[in-house]
């Protein structure tokens, strides 16, 4: 067995390294690469292997028509070699389709979603389609738009049939806002309930604090969860009168109208309580204009 000693001092065989390089170099793609290196030919040989990686990736972005037919080890970045001194270093490097898209979606940042489908993000109002059913919701975001920030303005209590599109509404506003800078919270208020109850020992108190400090607030499917004083009068009811005193847009939306969601909020599992469930209601007016949205299920 070779000494430790004898390994480490063996000198590097450059003959193999130059025949590889210049075997290398009999590609045309490689060798015009290799043109564009500010480095001399006894550094390049040091690095012919990496060096063939990075040709081949730089081949496939010029030819390449966009992110999903990207072809490089990681999609939608290019190994890139950087000269330094006697020395090349390699990384990756977003490509032009990448870094557009980076671009264009860089308003996501500003968006949280609480037990929400990812694809809430990618809601559009330039997607929705425009019907007689929804012309006075879209009448309002623009309405909403266009006061924001210059003056107090009320969120919106969008009740109606199930799958009509209430929750894609509501998020491709906020969406807009978002590119605006304007941070939002989305969450689907039924699962929220479940998920902060089990995580009193964990982020109970940041979590809860969000939905009541965020400039945006959307809480999806009211009336859908099963009420209970808790949730009714520690939760919901702290953050509608911190939103309401603070004057921050809230929405809502629902398949229950406000006198049945009112109902909906005055039973819980200890019987009937009608001037809480009342005061919840009074305070979800003081916070939002009221539309409905009746439609077929868009969701079959």
């Amino acid at each position: 067995m070779k000494s430790i000693e004898r390994v480490l001092n063996k000198k590097v065989d450059h003959k193999a390294l130059k025949e590889s390089f210049m075997d290398a170099c009999s590609n045309k793609d490689f060798k015009d690469f290799i043109k564009t290196i500010p480095a001399k030919e006894d550094v390049l040989i040091n690095y012919t292997s990496s060096l063939e990686d990075a040709s081949c990736e730089y081949k496939n972005c010029k030819d390449c028509k966009g992110l999903t037919n990207c072809k490089n080890s990681v999609k939608g970045y290019l190994l890139t070699p950087e000269v330094k001194g006697d020395s090349i270093s390699f990384s990756y490097n977003a490509c032009k389709y990448l870094n557009d898209k980076l671009e264009k979606d860089a308003y996501k940042k500003n968006i949280e979603l609480f037990e929400m489908s990812k694809e809430m993000m990618d809601a559009s109002l330039k997607d929705i389609y425009k019907d007689a059913k929804r012309i006075p919701i879209l009448k309002y975001f623009q309405e909403f738009t266009k006061k924001y920030g210059r003056e107090d303005v009320k969120g919106l209590y969008l009740h109606g049939s199930f799958g009509s599109g209430k929750t894609y509404l509501v998020a491709a506003l906020f969406n807009e806002m978002a590119k605006k800078g304007i941070k939002s919270v989305i969450c689907y208020y039924p699962e929220f309930l479940r998920s902060l109850k089990a995580s009193f020992n964990e982020d109970f108190e940041e979590r809860f604090n969000t939905l009541k400090k965020v400039d945006l607030l959307l809480l999806d499917d009211i009336g859908a969860e099963n009420c209970s004083n808790w949730n009714r009068d520690e939760i919901l009811g702290p953050i509608l009168q911190y939103r309401m005193e603070e004057h921050l847009p809230t929405f809502f939306t629902s398949n229950l109208n406000l006198s049945e969601l009112e109902k909906n909020l005055a039973i819980t599992t200890s019987g009937v309580d009608k001037v809480k469930a009342r005061r919840i209601i009074e305070r979800i007016k003081q916070l939002t204009d009221v539309l409905e949205l009746v439609s077929k299920n868009r969701r079959d």
